[in-house]
C-alpha cells in the first residue's frame, strides 16, 4: 500500500501544477520556459517552482522537477509532429522503473498490429522481458491485433511485469498461468450459461437451477435475454470477488470487468434499482487501486459516480428506501466508507487535496461506527453464531450484544421458512409438469405457462387451453415476449445469491433469502454431460453462504488505506507550512 500511494503522490503532483498552469494561462513550451533551442529556461522554471511550492505543500525541488517533465512534454507534443499525436499509446510502467515512471511514456504504433509486437518493443525498449498488457481491466491477447481488441489511438495501457522464468519450465510455468487466467473467466461464463438456461422443471433434487426473487423471495418476471444476462453478470460479479477475497486483484478484476459487460446488457430500468451494479463498480476501483492500476484514473472517477448515482436511486435521498426495506441502514454504510475513500484516494490523485481531506474525513467517521469490540463478537460466537453473522449482526443492531442476538435469530428463521417455501414450491412445479405432460403438452409448453401462474397447475391449464383456443381462431398464440413485457416489474435493492439454493445439495436444505436471487438445487442432471456437471458445480463453489457477504467487511485493508492517506495528506501540508 505505501508504493501505491507512493506513485499516487508522484502523478497527482503533475495533476495540480497543470491545474495552475491553466489558471495563469502559462504554457511551459514557449519562451520563457523553454528556449529556442528547446531546452529548459531554468531561471524562469525556478521562479514558478518557488511561487508553487507553498500553494501545493510540496518542496521547491519536487515542484521544479515535475515542472521539468511537464515542460518537456509539453515540446514533444508541440513538435508538429501530428502523427505521434493520433497514432500512439501511452504506457504506464511498473513503478521501479524510476527512470521513466516520472513522465508519461507513449509509443507510436498502428492499431492493426499484434499486441506481441507492442510487447516486444517493450521489452527492447525498456527491457522489460516478461510482461502483460492489461487495457480497460482486460489482459490483452499477444495473439490479436490491437484493434481487435478495442485499442485506439491514445489509449491508456498499463504494463505488468509477471515473474521472471529462471528457466524453460518457468517460462512455461508463466504462460501455463495466463492460460489459467483466461480459462478461469470461460469456465465461469460457461457454468452460469448453463445455469441460466435451465427452467427449474427438473428434478430440483438432481438439477441446481436459477430463478430471479425480490428482497422478499417473490420471483421476478424478467425477459428471458435480461434474465441470462443477469445470471451472467451475478456469477462473474461473485467468482470475481470470492478471487478478491484471496487478494487475487488482476484475475479478479477480469471476472468483475465481464459482469460489467453483462450488466449493462440487462438495460437502465434494472441498472437504476439495484445496488448491485453499483457495488460491482465499487469493487472495480477497488481493484484498480490494489494493482496501482493509475491509468484508469479517467475510468475510476466515471465508475464512482455510478455507484454513488445508483446508491441514491436505489436507497433514498435519506436512505428511507432502505431502512423501509430491512429496517436499518447500518450494514450497508460498509460500502460508502469504501465509496468515500476511494474518491478521497482519487481526488488526491488530481491534486484536488480540500475534497480528499473532505472525503477521508467521511470514511473516517465511518469506519469508527463500523468498527466492532472483538469481545461482543466473541460473545455472539459463543452463543453458536458465525463470525460473519456476528459482525453484520452488531452493525445492523449498532454494536448491542442482546438486539444482534434477536437479529440473527429472527434472520435465521427467516431463512428456514423460505427454504421451506421454495421446497414446496419446487414439489408442486415438478408435479405440474408431469399433470401437464400427461395431458399432452410438451414439456416446453408446459414449464412455460406453470412459469406465467407461478407454479399454479389450474392457471397454468388455462392458459394452455386459452392458447390452443386462439389458435385455433387462426390467431397467434400467446407471446412469450409480450407476456414478459406485461410482467416485467421493477426490482427493489440488493439482487442477493441464496447459497444454500445455490450449492450442490439435496432438495431438503434448498434455500436462503433470495433478493433477486440465484436459487438451486442438486448437482447435476441425468443426461447432462459430466463436464457440465463440473462447470456448474464449480461456479456455485464461490457462491457465499450468507446472503449479506457483500457487507461482510473486516475493514483490515481499509484501515490500513486510511492510514496511508492521513499520514500523506497531513505530513505534506504540515512540512510545507
Amino acid at each position: 500500500m505505501l508504493t501505491a500511494l507512493q506513485t499516487m503522490a508522484e502523478l497527482h503532483i503533475q495533476e495540480k501544477l497543470v491545474n495552475l498552469l491553466n489558471q495563469g494561462n502559462i504554457q511551459l513550451r514557449n519562451p520563457p520556459y523553454t528556449t529556442e533551442d528547446s531546452e529548459a529556461g531554468q531561471q524562469s522554471l525556478q521562479e514558478l517552482a518557488v511561487n508553487y511550492a507553498p500553494i501545493v505543500c510540496i518542496s521547491v525541488s519536487e515542484v521544479a522537477s515535475a515542472l521539468e517533465s511537464l515542460r518537456s512534454q509539453a515540446v514533444k507534443s508541440g513538435m508538429g509532429n501530428k502523427t505521434y499525436g493520433e497514432t500512439c499509446v501511452e504506457l504506464f510502467l511498473p513503478k521501479d522503473l524510476k527512470k521513466y515512471t516520472k513522465k508519461n511514456n507513449y509509443l507510436e504504433t498502428q492499431l492493426d498490429v499484434l499486441a506481441q509486437d507492442i510487447m516486444d518493443r517493450i521489452t527492447e525498449q525498456y527491457g522489460l522481458k516478461y510482461i502483460q498488457l492489461i487495457f480497460k481491466g482486460k489482459t490483452l491477447t499477444p495473439e490479436k491485433r490491437l484493434d481487435e481488441q478495442n485499442v485506439k489511438n491514445k489509449s491508456k495501457m498499463m504494463v505488468l511485469r509477471v515473474s521472471v522464468p529462471e528457466s524453460k519450465k518457468q517460462m512455461l510455468e508463466v504462460e501455463e498461468e495466463k492460460k489459467t487466467q483466461d480459462q478461469s473467466v470461460q469456465r465461469t461464463q460457461r457454468g452460469f450459461q448453463i445455469l441460466s438456461e435451465r427452467d427449474g422443471t427438473d428434478d430440483p433434487a438432481t438439477t441446481p437451477f436459477l430463478e430471479i426473487a425480490d428482497q422478499k423471495g417473490n420471483p421476478l418476471k424478467i425477459p428471458h435475454s435480461k434474465k441470462k444476462a443477469l445470471i451472467l453478470a451475478m456469477g462473474f460479479h461473485e467468482k470475481g470477488r470470492a478471487l478478491m477475497k484471496r487478494k487475487q486483484y488482476e484475475t479478479a478484476l477480469g471476472h468483475l470487468v465481464q459482469a460489467d459487460d453483462q450488466f449493462v446488457k440487462c438495460g437502465s430500468k434494472l441498472l437504476n434499482t439495484v445496488d448491485n451494479y453499483a457495488v460491482l463498480q465499487l469493487d472495480i476501483v477497488w481493484c484498480y487501486r490494489a494493482l496501482e492500476a493509475l491509468s484508469y484514473l479517467d475510468d475510476g472517477k466515471r465508475r464512482l459516480q455510478i455507484a454513488e448515482d445508483c446508491f441514491h436511486n436505489c436507497y433514498g435521498d435519506q436512505q428511507q428506501r432502505l431502512m423501509k426495506i430491512k429496517g436499518n441502514t447500518r450494514g450497508e454504510e460498509v460500502l460508502f466508507l469504501r465509496l468515500y475513500l476511494l474518491q478521497s484516494i482519487l481526488a488526491h490523485m488530481v491534486g484536488n487535496e480540500r475534497q480528499a481531506t473532505q472525503k477521508l474525513k467521511q470514511a473516517q467517521d465511518l469506519y469508527e461506527r463500523l468498527c466492532l469490540d472483538p469481545g461482543e463478537i466473541k460473545v455472539l460466537k459463543d452463543l453458536g453464531f458465525s463470525e460473519q453473522e456476528a459482525r453484520l449482526g452488531l452493525r445492523a443492531c449498532h454494536g448491542n450484544v442482546g438486539e444482534a442476538t434477536l437479529h440473527i435469530t429472527h434472520r435465521r428463521q427467516e431463512r428456514e421458512e423460505m427454504k421451506q417455501k421454495e421446497s414446496e414450491k419446487r414439489r408442486m412445479c415438478v408435479e405440474g409438469l408431469a399433470t401437464l405432460r400427461a395431458l399432452g403438452y410438451s414439456k416446453k409448453d408446459a414449464a412455460w405457462a406453470l412459469l406465467q401462474t407461478d407454479g399454479d397447475m389450474d392457471g397454468a391449464y388455462r392458459m394452455l387451453l386459452d392458447s390452443a383456443a386462439r389458435t385455433n381462431n387462426t390467431e397467434l398464440p400467446i407471446s412469450q415476449s409480450k407476456v414478459e413485457q406485461l410482467t416485467y416489474p421493477g426490482f427493489d435493492n440488493q439482487v442477493v445469491l441464496p447459497p444454500e439454493l445455490l450449492s450442490p445439495s439435496p432438495a431438503s436444505s434448498l434455500s436462503e433469502e433470495p433478493s433477486t436471487t440465484y436459487e438451486s438445487a442438486g448437482s447435476g442432471s441425468q443426461g447432462e454431460a459430466p463436464t457440465d456437471v463440473d462447470l456448474v458445480n464449480e461456479v456455485l463453489e464461490d457462491i457465499p453462504i450468507h446472503e449479506e457477504d457483500y457487507l461482510d467487511l473486516t475493514l483490515e485493508e481499509e484501515s490500513e488505506v486510511i492510514d496511508k492517506m492521513k499520514s500523506y495528506l497531513y505530513k505534506n501540508c504540515a512540512s510545507s507550512s
